[in-house]
């Protein structure tokens, strides 16, 4: 036999002695408990995955954008700068807006408040992202007209208003005028107090949308925040990148070419450009603190895991005293002794972590089937109870069915479950090493067994 070959034979012949000994079931709790760990991890991160990036991408397709500019010049001189833009290598996209903080009411009942932003009629066009985002129940995306107004469905559904209805928009910026008196339809009418026609209902997957947002004409959005041809400070352009994560890349692009027609033409003020890094800091800030704590509850599973391979090994070094001494005698060094150990917390390492990762990765892309399946289970159980009690207790006794992310709760159609390559690689190396770890600081026993003192003895 080679050198060094007989560390990894006499590994394997330990772990399998020890597996068959059913008074030690320490490797199999080890195993298994590293599989849950990596399973439930895994899992967690994927479906939290799925709502944060669900959120976050919302808010940057449809609200911030990746980059934005303000002010923006307006008329023939901002659609020629905005074209230039738009070629650059690193933007997807470019999008003029204007936004109004406003109160809409619909002619039936009720009020609500709203961000009324005013779009080109064109915007889905320009911007494949928003109109992958916007799902329309109701209508579509038709702005040609002045007076036509897309509501978010949650919106819709708190005016009392579908398509075809007429609606007021109140501009809270708007001077004196009735709160909710109806506007006129022609341009002598007060751009404070306007009525709108819905064209179209929307959902965008993120409650504060539906529920807050609405959509104009860019025109007639100018004309009711006082922003002419010549206006300034009310027209914005919203960048989508091709990658949003190489935002300062494209910043630096941006900022090239605003510094040169700055410098051709003495835009005044200058044209800001702003990240989207710089917009909602502090709600992307929680949502990374919440997966970062997540992370780290969910991963002290590894660390109870590895405390019990820790014992299971100290407990092997002890028990196996005796050979250790005859190995130190044949002239094993303790490096070699102490690789045996590491072998076997290679090994559970290996198994646990890939079982593990196997399993999470096969519920994490199929998450709906799962759920729907532990639903089932659950309901299987609750009415099997209803029916037993319902004598006794009435058919309600054992409440409704069971829902994990029940619709009436959740704003969610479906459980999303988004998995990232270096999060799995790094959950994967963590259930890995929490074994390999372990039985290395074992192992260090070895060093302090002296095979005279074993030996005298035999």
């Amino acid at each position: 036999m080679v050198a060094r070959d007989w560390i990894g034979f006499v590994a394997i012949r330990y772990f399998r002695g020890r597996r068959r000994n059913t008074n030690s079931p320490a490797p199999v709790l080890a195993i298994l408990g590293i599989a849950t760990g990596v399973l439930a991890l895994t899992v967690i991160l994927a479906v939290m995955n799925g709502f944060q990036l669900g959120f976050i991408e919302s808010i940057l397709e449809i609200s911030s954008y990746h980059l934005r500019i303000e002010p923006f010049p307006q008329g023939e001189r901002g659609e020629l700068l905005r074209e230039e833009l738009e070629v650059l290598p690193a933007v997807r996209s470019a999008v003029a807006f204007r936004e109004i903080q406003g109160i809409i009411r619909g002619l039936q009942r009720g009020h609500h408040g709203a961000v009324v932003r005013g779009v080109s009629p064109l915007a889905l066009g320009q911007d494949p992202g928003m109109a992958e985002k916007l799902v329309f129940e109701r209508g579509s995306f038709d702005l040609r007209s002045r007076f036509s107004m897309l509501l978010g469905a949650e919106l819709a559904r708190r005016l009392d208003a579908d398509v075809g209805d007429w609606i007021t928009m109140v501009s809270v910026s708007g001077a004196g005028g009735d709160l909710f008196s109806p506007g006129s339809d022609d341009d002598e009418g007060g751009a404070d107090n306007s009525q709108f026609l819905v064209t179209g209902i929307f959902r965008s997957g993120f409650y504060e949308y539906d529920l807050g947002w609405a959509f104009i004409n860019i025109d007639r959005a100018g004309e009711i925040t006082g922003g002419g041809e010549e206006g300034r400070g009310d027209l914005f352009l919203g960048i989508k990148l091709k990658n949003r994560w190489q935002d300062r890349a494209g910043l630096e692009q941006i900022q090239k070419v605003l510094n040169a027609r700055n410098g051709d033409q003495m835009e005044n003020p200058v044209p800001r450009v702003f990240s989207w890094r710089d917009y909602n800091r502090a709600f992307f800030g929680a949502l990374r603190t919440e997966k970062l704590f997540m992370f780290v509850l969910v991963g002290l599973i590894f660390i109870v895991v590895g405390l019990n391979i820790f014992q299971a090994q100290r407990r092997s070094v002890l028990e196996r005293r005796e050979e250790i001494g005859l190995l130190r005698a044949v002239g094993a060094t303790d490096m070699a002794i102490r690789l045996i150990f590491v072998w076997d917390g290679f090994i559970i390492g290996i198994a646990g972590a890939g079982m593990g990762m196997l399993m999470g990765l096969l519920i994490a892309c199929n998450i709906p089937v799962f759920f729907s399946i532990l639903e089932w289970v659950v309901n299987f159980f609750i009415n099997i109870l209803s029916m037993i009690t319902s004598p006794f207790l009435g058919p309600d006794a054992a409440g409704g069915g069971f829902a994990i992310f029940s619709p009436a709760v959740f704003y969610i159609k479906e459980i999303p479950s988004r998995l990232i390559p270096h999060e799995v690689l790094i959950i994967f190396l963590f259930g890995f090493f929490s074994a390999l770890l372990a039985a290395w600081f074992a192992s260090g026993r070895v060093s302090r067994i002296r095979p005279a003192e074993v030996l005298r003895y035999e």
